[in-house]
C-alpha cells in the first residue's frame, strides 16, 4: 500500500509541470515588479526593492501551508477532477491579469470558481461543441473548505506584514498637496496535494475519502495555487492596519470552514457560504478603505520634522534601523523641515551624521553613522515630496529658459 503511495506522489509532483499556473507565476511577479519598480522611480527617482520582492518574505510560510493544507485534503480524502483544477487555474490567471493582487484572494478565486461550477453543466447542455458532463461532478463542499483555509493563509501573510516592507507611493492630497501612501502587497505560490478520480490508489478507512464525489480509486496531483492581497495604507503604519484586516480575514475564514463542514450535511450552505465569503471580503475590503478616508494622512510634513515614507534595503538607513513613519528633526544638531533642508545638512556633516528622531510613539532617539565610498549619499531615506518627475521636468524647463 505504501509503494501505491509513493508512486501516485511521484506522478503528482510531476503532473505540476503540466499546469499553466506554475509558469503564470513567474511572468505574473515578474511585470507586477517591473510595473512598481516604474512607478517608483517616477515618483522618487529611485528603485526602491527589487522585482521579487512581492515574493519576498513568504515561502516559508508557503510551503508550510502547502504542507498542513496537504495534510488536511488527503486526511479528509478531499477530491476534486481534472476539470475543476484547470478552471480553478484558469479563472486566476484571468483575475490577475490586471496585476491587482486584491483579486488573487480566494474569496474571489474560489468562489468565482464555485459560481461557474454550478452554471456551467447547465450552459452546455445547449450546445454541441463542448461535452456537456464536464464539469457535471464537482465537489462543492470540498472547494468551499478550501476556501476557508485559504483565507486563515491570507491572514497568515497579512500578519506577516512589515513597515519597511510595504510599498511606497506618492499621490495628490485633498488640500493639493503632495502625502505618501502604502501599499501592504504580497503574492504567495502555495502548492498542495489533493486527490483525483481514477489511480491506484483505494480507500484505506469506511469513511475515506470523506469529501469524495463517488469514484473508487484515486491518484495524487500537486496543485499550484496563487494567493494574494494588496492594501492601501495612507493613514496609519502597514503592519498595524494590516494586523487589522488580518483578524477580520481569519474570522472570515473560520465561519466559512465551519459552513463547509456543514455543508456537508445541508448542501445549500456551501452556496451561502460562498456568498458570505465573497460579501465578507469585499466588505473587510470597503471597511478598510472608508475608515482610512477619513483619518488624517500619516505621511506628510510636519512642523516636528521629515516623516520616513521608506527606506532602501541595503543602505544605510536600513543598517541603522530607521522605520517608516519615523521623524527625522534634526541633522548633527540643526534642525530641517524640508527635505532640501535635510540633504544639505547632511552634505555639510561630512563622512559621519548623527540623526533626532521621533519613534511612533513620539518619543526621542539618536541615530548616528558614517558614509562609505559609493554609499547612496541620502542614507536611502524616501520622505514624501514631489514626484520625481514634476521636479525633474521642472529643472529641464527652468535649464533651457537659461
Amino acid at each position: 500500500m505504501m509503494d501505491t503511495w509513493f508512486i501516485e506522489l511521484a506522478k503528482g509532483i510531476g503532473r505540476v509541470f503540466l499546469n499553466p499556473l506554475l509558469y503564470w507565476a513567474l511572468i505574473l511577479v515578474i511585470f507586477a515588479g517591473y510595473k512598481r519598480i516604474k512607478r517608483e522611480r517616477k515618483n522618487f527617482g529611485v528603485k526602491v526593492f527589487d522585482v521579487f520582492a512581492e515574493w519576498k518574505s513568504t515561502w516559508g510560510l508557503s510551503l508550510i501551508s502547502g504542507f498542513v493544507i496537504s495534510v488536511i485534503t488527503l486526511g479528509a480524502g478531499l477530491v476534486l477532477t481534472y476539470e475543476t483544477i484547470l478552471l480553478l487555474s484558469a479563472v486566476i490567471i484571468i483575475l490577475s491579469l490586471t496585476l491587482n493582487f486584491t483579486m488573487l484572494s480566494s474569496s474571489y478565486t474560489i468562489g468565482i470558481s464555485f459560481i461557474l461550477l454550478l452554471f456551467l453543466p447547465f450552459l452546455l447542455e445547449n450546445q454541441t461543441y463542448v461535452d456537456p458532463d464536464l464539469f457535471s461532478a464537482t465537489n462543492f463542499t470540498g472547494l468551499i473548505l478550501l476556501l476557508g483555509i485559504f483565507l486563515i493563509v491570507e491572514a497568515f501573510l497579512l500578519g506577516r506584514v512589515k513597515d519597511n516592507e510595504s510599498f511606497p507611493e506618492l499621490r495628490m492630497g485633498n488640500r493639493g498637496a503632495w502625502t505618501g501612501q502604502h501599499h501592504a502587497r504580497k503574492m504567495a505560490f502555495i502548492p498542495f496535494l489533493i486527490l483525483v478520480p481514477t489511480g491506484m490508489i483505494t480507500p484505506f478507512a469506511a469513511y475515506w475519502p470523506y469529501f469524495s464525489i463517488g469514484e473508487e480509486t484515486y491518484s495524487l496531483v500537486l496543485v499550484p495555487f496563487l494567493l494574494g492581497f494588496d492594501h492601501v495604507i495612507k493613514s496609519n503604519l502597514p503592519r498595524q492596519s494590516a494586523l487589522r484586516i488580518a483578524k477580520r480575514t481569519a474570522i472570515l475564514g473560520t465561519l466559512v470552514i465551519l459552513m463547509a463542514i456543514g455543508g456537508s450535511f445541508l448542501p445549500w450552505l456551501s452556496f451561502a457560504a460562498v456568498l458570505i465569503a465573497i460579501i465578507g471580503k469585499e466588505y473587510i475590503n470597503y471597511n478598510h478603505r472608508a475608515g482610512d478616508r477619513k483619518r488624517t494622512n500619516y505621511y506628510h510634513q510636519t512642523e516636528k520634522g521629515l516623516k520616513v515614507l521608506a527606506v532602501i534595503p541595503g543602505t544605510p538607513a536600513d543598517r541603522l534601523g530607521i522605520r517608516v513613519g519615523e521623524t527625522i528633526y534634526r541633522v548633527n544638531g540643526k534642525k530641517v523641515g524640508s527635505t532640501e533642508e535635510f540633504y544639505q545638512a547632511l552634505q555639510e556633516s561630512g563622512a559621519s551624521f548623527k540623526l533626532d528622531l521621533l519613534d511612533h510613539s513620539d518619543e526621542i532617539r539618536f541615530v548616528q553613522g558614517a558614509l562609505y565610498e559609493g554609499e547612496h549619499h541620502e542614507l536611502g531615506i524616501i520622505f514624501t515630496s514631489e514626484p520625481y518627475r514634476l521636479d525633474k521636468k521642472r529643472s529641464q524647463k527652468a535649464a533651457a529658459q537659461n
